[in-house]
Protein backbone atom coordinates (compact mmCIF):
# COMPACT_ATOMS: atom_id res chain seq x y z
CA UNK A 1 0.00 0.00 0.00
CA UNK A 2 1.26 3.50 -0.78
CA UNK A 3 0.24 6.83 0.72
CA UNK A 4 -0.75 8.16 -2.68
CA UNK A 5 -3.34 5.47 -3.38
CA UNK A 6 -7.09 5.94 -3.23
CA UNK A 7 -7.50 3.00 -0.86
CA UNK A 8 -5.05 4.55 1.63
CA UNK A 9 -6.53 8.05 1.44
CA UNK A 10 -10.21 7.12 1.64
CA UNK A 11 -10.29 3.81 3.50
CA UNK A 12 -7.16 2.91 5.46
CA UNK A 13 -6.27 6.34 6.91
CA UNK A 14 -9.83 7.38 7.91
CA UNK A 15 -10.38 3.99 9.56
CA UNK A 16 -7.15 4.00 11.58
CA UNK A 17 -7.69 7.63 12.67
CA UNK A 18 -11.27 6.91 13.75
CA UNK A 19 -10.31 3.87 15.83
CA UNK A 20 -7.15 5.52 17.18
CA UNK A 21 -9.00 8.52 18.63
CA UNK A 22 -11.92 6.38 19.83
CA UNK A 23 -9.92 4.33 22.34
CA UNK A 24 -8.13 5.24 25.61
CA UNK A 25 -4.41 5.98 25.39
CA UNK A 26 -3.39 2.55 26.68
CA UNK A 27 -4.87 0.97 23.54
CA UNK A 28 -3.59 3.52 21.00
CA UNK A 29 -0.24 1.79 20.44
CA UNK A 30 -2.02 -1.52 19.84
CA UNK A 31 -4.26 0.10 17.22
CA UNK A 32 -1.22 1.59 15.46
CA UNK A 33 0.68 -1.69 15.61
CA UNK A 34 -2.20 -3.70 14.14
CA UNK A 35 -2.75 -1.24 11.30
CA UNK A 36 0.99 -0.98 10.66
CA UNK A 37 1.18 -4.74 10.17
CA UNK A 38 -1.88 -4.61 7.90
CA UNK A 39 -0.27 -1.75 5.95
CA UNK A 40 2.88 -3.81 5.36
CA UNK A 41 1.06 -7.09 4.73
CA UNK A 42 -1.08 -5.37 2.07
CA UNK A 43 1.91 -5.31 -0.25
CA UNK A 44 4.08 -8.03 1.34
CA UNK A 45 1.84 -10.67 2.99
CA UNK A 46 4.65 -13.25 2.97
CA UNK A 47 7.44 -11.06 4.29
CA UNK A 48 5.47 -9.67 7.21
CA UNK A 49 6.52 -12.92 8.95
CA UNK A 50 10.17 -12.05 8.26
CA UNK A 51 9.70 -8.62 9.82
CA UNK A 52 8.01 -10.11 12.91
CA UNK A 53 10.88 -12.61 13.31
CA UNK A 54 13.35 -9.71 13.02
CA UNK A 55 11.48 -7.82 15.75
CA UNK A 56 11.48 -10.82 18.10
CA UNK A 57 15.21 -11.40 17.54
CA UNK A 58 16.07 -7.76 18.23
CA UNK A 59 13.74 -7.63 21.24
CA UNK A 60 15.73 -10.50 22.73
CA UNK A 61 19.09 -8.99 21.80
CA UNK A 62 18.18 -5.66 23.41
CA UNK A 63 17.33 -7.28 26.74
CA UNK A 64 20.44 -9.48 26.53
CA UNK A 65 22.70 -6.45 26.01
CA UNK A 66 20.98 -4.62 28.86
CA UNK A 67 21.40 -7.50 31.31
CA UNK A 68 25.12 -7.72 30.55
CA UNK A 69 25.70 -4.08 31.55
CA UNK A 70 28.53 -5.00 33.97
CA UNK A 71 30.41 -7.19 31.48
CA UNK A 72 31.70 -5.00 28.66
CA UNK A 73 33.34 -7.81 26.70
CA UNK A 74 30.13 -9.80 26.73
CA UNK A 75 28.16 -6.73 25.61
CA UNK A 76 30.51 -6.27 22.65
CA UNK A 77 30.10 -9.89 21.58
CA UNK A 78 26.32 -9.72 21.90
CA UNK A 79 26.13 -6.52 19.84
CA UNK A 80 28.49 -7.95 17.21
CA UNK A 81 26.31 -11.06 17.00
CA UNK A 82 23.18 -8.91 16.63
CA UNK A 83 24.77 -6.86 13.86
CA UNK A 84 25.82 -10.04 12.02
CA UNK A 85 22.30 -11.46 12.24
CA UNK A 86 20.60 -8.25 11.06
CA UNK A 87 23.07 -7.53 8.29
CA UNK A 88 22.99 -11.22 7.33
CA UNK A 89 19.22 -11.13 6.82
CA UNK A 90 19.50 -7.90 4.84
CA UNK A 91 22.42 -9.28 2.83
CA UNK A 92 20.64 -12.51 1.92
CA UNK A 93 17.50 -10.89 0.60
CA UNK A 94 19.13 -7.84 -0.98
CA UNK A 95 22.57 -8.97 -2.16
CA UNK A 96 22.65 -12.79 -2.53
CA UNK A 97 21.88 -12.79 -6.27
CA UNK A 98 24.40 -10.00 -6.89
CA UNK A 99 27.16 -11.83 -5.00
CA UNK A 100 26.47 -15.09 -6.87
CA UNK A 101 26.71 -13.19 -10.18
CA UNK A 102 30.08 -11.76 -9.12
CA UNK A 103 31.38 -15.22 -8.15
CA UNK A 104 30.23 -16.71 -11.46
CA UNK A 105 31.81 -13.95 -13.54
CA UNK A 106 35.05 -13.92 -11.54
CA UNK A 107 35.63 -17.67 -11.16
CA UNK A 108 33.86 -18.69 -14.36
CA UNK A 109 31.51 -20.90 -12.38
CA UNK A 110 27.84 -21.62 -12.92
CA UNK A 111 26.30 -21.34 -9.48
CA UNK A 112 22.52 -21.19 -9.60
CA UNK A 113 20.31 -19.30 -7.17
CA UNK A 114 16.60 -18.75 -7.53
CA UNK A 115 15.78 -15.02 -7.79
CA UNK A 116 15.09 -13.70 -4.29
CA UNK A 117 12.38 -11.01 -4.12
CA UNK A 118 13.39 -7.93 -2.12
CA UNK A 119 11.08 -7.38 0.89
CA UNK A 120 9.78 -3.81 0.81
CA UNK A 121 11.46 -1.54 3.35
CA UNK A 122 13.93 -4.15 4.66
CA UNK A 123 16.83 -1.68 4.48
CA UNK A 124 14.89 0.83 6.56
CA UNK A 125 13.55 -1.44 9.27
CA UNK A 126 16.96 -3.14 9.58
CA UNK A 127 18.56 0.23 10.25
CA UNK A 128 15.83 1.02 12.78
CA UNK A 129 16.60 -2.20 14.62
CA UNK A 130 20.36 -1.56 14.55
CA UNK A 131 19.81 1.98 15.83
CA UNK A 132 17.84 0.57 18.77
CA UNK A 133 20.46 -2.05 19.67
CA UNK A 134 23.41 0.36 19.39
CA UNK A 135 21.61 2.96 21.52
CA UNK A 136 20.98 0.30 24.17
CA UNK A 137 24.63 -0.79 23.97
CA UNK A 138 25.80 2.82 24.35
CA UNK A 139 23.44 3.16 27.33
CA UNK A 140 21.57 6.04 25.71
CA UNK A 141 18.37 4.10 26.32
CA UNK A 142 17.30 1.14 28.41
CA UNK A 143 16.16 -1.96 26.55
CA UNK A 144 12.45 -1.88 25.79
CA UNK A 145 10.72 -4.59 27.84
CA UNK A 146 7.34 -3.95 26.24
CA UNK A 147 7.34 -5.98 23.03
CA UNK A 148 4.40 -4.02 21.60
CA UNK A 149 6.22 -0.69 21.98
CA UNK A 150 9.37 -1.97 20.31
CA UNK A 151 7.27 -3.52 17.55
CA UNK A 152 5.51 -0.21 16.99
CA UNK A 153 8.84 1.63 16.79
CA UNK A 154 10.02 -0.67 14.00
CA UNK A 155 6.71 -1.13 12.16
CA UNK A 156 5.04 2.30 12.54
CA UNK A 157 3.55 2.63 9.06
CA UNK A 158 4.40 6.28 8.25
CA UNK A 159 8.13 5.47 8.20
CA UNK A 160 8.09 1.70 7.68
CA UNK A 161 8.81 1.22 3.98
CA UNK A 162 10.75 4.34 2.91
CA UNK A 163 11.88 6.19 6.01
CA UNK A 164 12.86 8.57 7.33
CA UNK A 165 15.17 6.52 9.55
CA UNK A 166 13.97 7.36 13.06
CA UNK A 167 16.39 6.84 15.95
CA UNK A 168 14.98 4.88 18.86
CA UNK A 169 16.16 7.49 21.37
CA UNK A 170 14.21 10.14 19.43
CA UNK A 171 10.84 8.43 19.95
CA UNK A 172 11.35 6.25 23.04
CA UNK A 173 9.48 8.69 25.29
CA UNK A 174 6.78 9.27 22.68
CA UNK A 175 5.97 5.57 22.66
CA UNK A 176 4.85 5.91 26.28
CA UNK A 177 3.53 9.46 26.42
CA UNK A 178 2.25 11.80 23.72
CA UNK A 179 0.46 15.13 23.77
CA UNK A 180 -2.42 15.54 21.32
CA UNK A 181 -3.65 18.91 20.07
CA UNK A 182 -5.87 20.17 17.27
CA UNK A 183 -3.05 22.47 16.14
CA UNK A 184 -0.65 19.58 15.80
CA UNK A 185 -3.26 17.52 13.94
CA UNK A 186 -3.97 20.41 11.54
CA UNK A 187 -0.23 20.86 10.92
CA UNK A 188 -0.03 17.15 10.20
CA UNK A 189 -2.81 17.35 7.60
CA UNK A 190 -1.16 20.34 5.92
CA UNK A 191 2.23 18.65 5.83
CA UNK A 192 0.72 15.46 4.45
CA UNK A 193 -1.11 17.33 1.67
CA UNK A 194 2.06 19.21 0.71
CA UNK A 195 4.02 15.95 0.52
CA UNK A 196 1.25 14.24 -1.42
CA UNK A 197 1.15 17.16 -3.87
CA UNK A 198 4.91 17.05 -4.36
CA UNK A 199 4.68 13.38 -5.16
CA UNK A 200 1.61 13.38 -7.42
CA UNK A 201 1.68 16.78 -9.11
CA UNK A 202 5.45 17.17 -9.59
CA UNK A 203 7.37 13.89 -9.16
CA UNK A 204 5.00 11.77 -11.26
CA UNK A 205 4.86 13.96 -14.41
CA UNK A 206 8.62 14.55 -14.29
CA UNK A 207 9.17 10.85 -13.68
CA UNK A 208 7.31 10.04 -16.89
CA UNK A 209 9.73 12.35 -18.75
CA UNK A 210 12.75 10.72 -17.10
CA UNK A 211 11.46 7.23 -17.94
CA UNK A 212 10.99 8.18 -21.59
CA UNK A 213 14.57 9.45 -21.87
CA UNK A 214 16.21 6.64 -19.90
CA UNK A 215 14.40 4.02 -21.97
CA UNK A 216 16.01 5.51 -25.09
CA UNK A 217 19.11 3.75 -26.37
CA UNK A 218 22.18 5.92 -25.83
CA UNK A 219 23.02 5.51 -29.53
CA UNK A 220 19.82 7.44 -30.32
CA UNK A 221 20.12 9.94 -27.46
CA UNK A 222 20.78 13.58 -28.29
CA UNK A 223 22.56 15.88 -25.85
CA UNK A 224 19.35 17.88 -25.41
CA UNK A 225 17.32 14.78 -24.55
CA UNK A 226 19.99 13.60 -22.10
CA UNK A 227 19.90 16.91 -20.22
CA UNK A 228 16.11 17.08 -20.25
CA UNK A 229 15.99 13.53 -18.90
CA UNK A 230 18.50 13.98 -16.10
CA UNK A 231 16.95 17.31 -15.09
CA UNK A 232 13.59 15.56 -14.88
CA UNK A 233 15.04 12.76 -12.77
CA UNK A 234 16.91 15.22 -10.53
CA UNK A 235 13.62 16.93 -9.72
CA UNK A 236 11.61 13.69 -9.65
CA UNK A 237 13.76 11.95 -7.03
CA UNK A 238 13.74 15.02 -4.82
CA UNK A 239 9.98 15.51 -4.91
CA UNK A 240 9.30 11.78 -4.71
CA UNK A 241 11.45 11.19 -1.65
CA UNK A 242 11.02 14.53 0.13
CA UNK A 243 7.30 14.26 -0.60
CA UNK A 244 7.22 10.83 1.05
CA UNK A 245 9.14 12.22 4.04
CA UNK A 246 6.68 15.11 4.30
CA UNK A 247 3.78 12.66 4.27
CA UNK A 248 5.47 10.52 6.94
CA UNK A 249 6.12 13.54 9.16
CA UNK A 250 2.55 14.76 8.64
CA UNK A 251 1.03 11.37 9.44
CA UNK A 252 3.19 11.07 12.56
CA UNK A 253 1.92 14.47 13.74
CA UNK A 254 -1.67 13.32 13.32
CA UNK A 255 -0.95 10.48 15.75
CA UNK A 256 0.93 12.67 18.21
CA UNK A 257 4.50 11.81 17.17
CA UNK A 258 7.18 14.32 16.19
CA UNK A 259 9.73 13.24 13.56
CA UNK A 260 12.85 15.23 12.66
CA UNK A 261 13.18 16.84 9.23
CA UNK A 262 14.68 14.68 6.50
CA UNK A 263 15.26 17.27 3.74
CA UNK A 264 16.31 20.90 3.83
CA UNK A 265 16.27 22.23 0.25
CA UNK A 266 19.41 20.34 -0.87
CA UNK A 267 19.53 21.87 -4.35
CA UNK A 268 20.52 25.27 -2.95
CA UNK A 269 23.73 23.76 -1.49
CA UNK A 270 27.04 25.47 -2.20
CA UNK A 271 29.15 22.33 -1.80
CA UNK A 272 28.73 18.57 -2.05
CA UNK A 273 29.22 18.22 1.72
CA UNK A 274 26.45 20.76 2.31
CA UNK A 275 24.23 18.92 -0.18
CA UNK A 276 24.52 15.77 1.92
CA UNK A 277 23.79 17.68 5.10
CA UNK A 278 20.52 18.69 3.45
CA UNK A 279 19.59 15.49 1.55
CA UNK A 280 18.15 12.39 3.32
CA UNK A 281 19.38 13.79 6.63
CA UNK A 282 18.35 10.72 8.63
CA UNK A 283 20.46 8.35 6.48
CA UNK A 284 23.49 10.65 6.43
CA UNK A 285 23.41 11.13 10.20
CA UNK A 286 22.93 7.35 10.70
CA UNK A 287 26.10 6.52 8.78
CA UNK A 288 27.94 9.39 10.48
CA UNK A 289 27.04 8.32 14.03
CA UNK A 290 27.13 4.54 13.62
CA UNK A 291 29.92 4.05 11.06
CA UNK A 292 32.05 7.15 10.35
CA UNK A 293 32.61 8.33 13.93
CA UNK A 294 33.24 4.80 15.35
CA UNK A 295 35.90 4.39 12.63
CA UNK A 296 37.57 7.54 13.95
CA UNK A 297 35.81 10.13 11.82
CA UNK A 298 38.06 13.06 10.94
CA UNK A 299 39.97 13.00 14.24
CA UNK A 300 42.57 10.60 12.91
CA UNK A 301 45.51 10.70 10.52
CA UNK A 302 44.55 12.27 7.22
CA UNK A 303 44.85 9.04 5.23
CA UNK A 304 42.59 7.31 7.76
CA UNK A 305 40.01 10.07 7.39
CA UNK A 306 39.95 9.48 3.61
CA UNK A 307 39.71 5.73 4.25
CA UNK A 308 36.75 6.32 6.56
CA UNK A 309 35.04 8.48 3.95
CA UNK A 310 35.43 5.83 1.26
CA UNK A 311 34.14 3.09 3.56
CA UNK A 312 31.06 5.14 4.48
CA UNK A 313 30.27 6.11 0.91
CA UNK A 314 30.86 2.65 -0.51
CA UNK A 315 28.44 1.32 2.13
CA UNK A 316 25.97 4.11 1.36
CA UNK A 317 25.98 3.20 -2.32
CA UNK A 318 25.70 -0.52 -1.59
CA UNK A 319 22.87 0.13 0.91
CA UNK A 320 20.80 1.64 -1.89
CA UNK A 321 21.04 -1.37 -4.15
CA UNK A 322 22.92 -4.45 -5.32
CA UNK A 323 24.53 -3.18 -8.52
CA UNK A 324 27.81 -1.73 -9.69
CA UNK A 325 26.00 1.48 -10.65
CA UNK A 326 25.02 2.11 -7.00
CA UNK A 327 28.53 1.28 -5.81
CA UNK A 328 29.95 3.65 -8.43
CA UNK A 329 27.51 6.32 -7.21
CA UNK A 330 28.74 5.88 -3.62
CA UNK A 331 32.43 5.90 -4.60
CA UNK A 332 31.78 8.96 -6.78
CA UNK A 333 30.54 10.90 -3.75
CA UNK A 334 33.33 9.52 -1.60
CA UNK A 335 35.86 10.97 -4.09
CA UNK A 336 34.07 14.33 -4.29
CA UNK A 337 33.84 14.76 -0.51
CA UNK A 338 37.45 13.63 -0.08
CA UNK A 339 38.45 16.29 -2.63
CA UNK A 340 36.44 18.89 -0.71
CA UNK A 341 38.25 17.94 2.49
CA UNK A 342 41.51 18.39 0.57
CA UNK A 343 40.63 21.95 -0.44
CA UNK A 344 37.95 21.82 -3.15
CA UNK A 345 35.29 23.17 -0.77
CA UNK A 346 37.33 26.34 -0.15
CA UNK A 347 37.82 26.73 -3.90
CA UNK A 348 34.07 26.35 -4.51
CA UNK A 349 33.31 29.03 -1.92
CA UNK A 350 35.39 31.49 -3.94
CA UNK A 351 33.25 30.82 -7.02
CA UNK A 352 30.02 32.14 -5.47
CA UNK A 353 27.36 32.23 -6.90
CA UNK A 354 28.63 29.86 -9.61
CA UNK A 355 29.42 27.22 -6.98
CA UNK A 356 25.68 26.44 -6.94
CA UNK A 357 25.88 25.61 -10.66
CA UNK A 358 28.97 23.43 -10.19
CA UNK A 359 27.36 21.51 -7.32
CA UNK A 360 24.13 20.95 -9.27
CA UNK A 361 26.12 19.71 -12.27
CA UNK A 362 28.06 17.24 -10.10
CA UNK A 363 24.86 16.07 -8.40
CA UNK A 364 23.11 15.48 -11.74
CA UNK A 365 26.05 13.42 -12.99
CA UNK A 366 25.75 11.38 -9.80
CA UNK A 367 22.03 10.84 -10.36
CA UNK A 368 22.79 9.22 -13.72
CA UNK A 369 24.47 6.32 -11.89
CA UNK A 370 21.52 6.19 -9.51
CA UNK A 371 18.91 6.03 -12.27
CA UNK A 372 20.66 3.92 -14.90
CA UNK A 373 19.93 0.20 -15.04
CA UNK A 374 23.61 -0.66 -15.25
CA UNK A 375 27.06 0.89 -15.12
CA UNK A 376 27.61 0.75 -18.88
CA UNK A 377 24.41 2.63 -19.66
CA UNK A 378 25.33 5.25 -17.04
CA UNK A 379 28.72 6.00 -18.60
CA UNK A 380 27.20 6.15 -22.11
CA UNK A 381 24.45 8.47 -20.87
CA UNK A 382 26.99 10.84 -19.29
CA UNK A 383 28.92 10.84 -22.56
CA UNK A 384 25.71 11.80 -24.39
CA UNK A 385 25.24 14.73 -21.99
CA UNK A 386 28.48 16.28 -23.25
CA UNK A 387 28.73 14.91 -26.78
CA UNK A 388 25.86 14.77 -29.27
CA UNK A 389 25.81 11.61 -31.35
CA UNK A 390 23.53 13.13 -33.96
CA UNK A 391 23.56 16.24 -36.09
CA UNK A 392 21.29 18.20 -33.73
CA UNK A 393 21.83 19.05 -30.08
CA UNK A 394 18.05 19.20 -29.63
CA UNK A 395 16.27 16.56 -31.65
CA UNK A 396 12.51 16.11 -32.06
CA UNK A 397 12.26 14.07 -28.85
CA UNK A 398 13.97 16.79 -26.79
CA UNK A 399 11.83 19.59 -28.24
CA UNK A 400 8.63 17.59 -27.73
CA UNK A 401 9.40 16.71 -24.09
CA UNK A 402 10.36 20.29 -23.30
CA UNK A 403 7.31 21.86 -24.96
CA UNK A 404 4.91 19.47 -23.21
CA UNK A 405 6.49 19.70 -19.74
CA UNK A 406 8.05 23.16 -19.38
CA UNK A 407 5.38 24.17 -16.84
CA UNK A 408 6.20 21.21 -14.57
CA UNK A 409 9.90 22.08 -14.78
CA UNK A 410 9.24 25.73 -13.91
CA UNK A 411 7.00 24.98 -10.91
CA UNK A 412 9.34 22.24 -9.66
CA UNK A 413 12.39 24.50 -9.79
CA UNK A 414 10.57 27.21 -7.82
CA UNK A 415 9.28 24.75 -5.20
CA UNK A 416 12.76 23.21 -4.84
CA UNK A 417 13.91 26.58 -3.48
CA UNK A 418 12.90 27.86 0.01
CA UNK A 419 10.25 30.23 -1.35
CA UNK A 420 7.25 28.72 0.46
CA UNK A 421 8.77 28.91 3.98
CA UNK A 422 9.69 32.55 3.44
CA UNK A 423 6.13 33.38 2.39
CA UNK A 424 4.84 31.66 5.54
CA UNK A 425 7.09 33.82 7.73
CA UNK A 426 5.78 37.11 6.38
CA UNK A 427 4.11 39.17 9.12
CA UNK A 428 0.79 40.93 8.43
CA UNK A 429 -1.76 42.82 10.48
CA UNK A 430 -4.65 40.86 12.03
CA UNK A 431 -7.19 41.54 9.27
CA UNK A 432 -4.79 40.39 6.55
CA UNK A 433 -3.79 37.38 8.66
CA UNK A 434 -7.43 36.20 8.73
CA UNK A 435 -7.64 36.50 4.95
CA UNK A 436 -4.31 34.71 4.72
CA UNK A 437 -5.74 31.84 6.78
CA UNK A 438 -8.75 31.51 4.46
CA UNK A 439 -6.49 31.58 1.41
CA UNK A 440 -4.25 28.90 2.95
CA UNK A 441 -7.28 26.68 3.63
CA UNK A 442 -8.49 27.07 0.04
CA UNK A 443 -4.96 26.41 -1.20
CA UNK A 444 -4.76 23.05 0.61
CA UNK A 445 -8.25 22.08 -0.59
CA UNK A 446 -7.21 22.95 -4.14
CA UNK A 447 -4.02 20.87 -3.90
CA UNK A 448 -5.89 17.87 -2.52
CA UNK A 449 -8.57 18.15 -5.22
CA UNK A 450 -5.88 18.28 -7.92
CA UNK A 451 -4.22 15.21 -6.44
CA UNK A 452 -7.47 13.24 -6.46
CA UNK A 453 -8.18 14.23 -10.07
CA UNK A 454 -4.71 13.06 -11.05
CA UNK A 455 -5.10 9.74 -9.22
CA UNK A 456 -8.46 9.09 -10.88
CA UNK A 457 -7.15 9.83 -14.36
CA UNK A 458 -3.65 8.34 -14.21
CA UNK A 459 -2.17 4.91 -13.52
CA UNK A 460 1.45 6.15 -13.30
CA UNK A 461 2.24 6.35 -9.59
CA UNK A 462 5.61 4.78 -8.66
CA UNK A 463 7.52 5.32 -5.40
CA UNK A 464 11.25 5.35 -6.12
CA UNK A 465 12.51 4.54 -2.63
CA UNK A 466 10.41 1.38 -2.37
CA UNK A 467 13.30 -0.15 -4.33
CA UNK A 468 15.58 0.23 -1.33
Amino acid sequence: MVFSSVIFLFFFLPLVLTLYFSVPFKFKNIILLIFSLVFYAWGEPTYVVLMIVSILINYGYGIWIDRAEHNENKRVYILASAIVVNVGLLGYFKYANFIVDIINSTLNTNLQLQPIPLPIGISFYTFHALSYLIDVYRKKEKAQRNLFKLSLYITFFPQLVAGPIIRYNAVANQLSKRVFSSTQFAEGIQRFILGLSKKILLANPLGAVADTVFMTSTTDLSTGSAWIGIMAYTLQIYFDFSGYSDMAIGLAKMFGFEFAENFNYPYIAKSISEFWRRWHISLGSWFRDYVYIPLGGSRVARWKMYRNLFIVWALTGFWHGASWAFIAWGVYYGILIALEKAGLEKLLSKLYPFNHVVVLLLVMIGWVFFRADNFGYATDFIAAMFYSRGEELFDAQALSLLSLNWFHYAIAIIVAMPVFPKLQKLQFNKSITKVQGVIALLFYFFLFAEVILYLINSTYNPFLYFRF
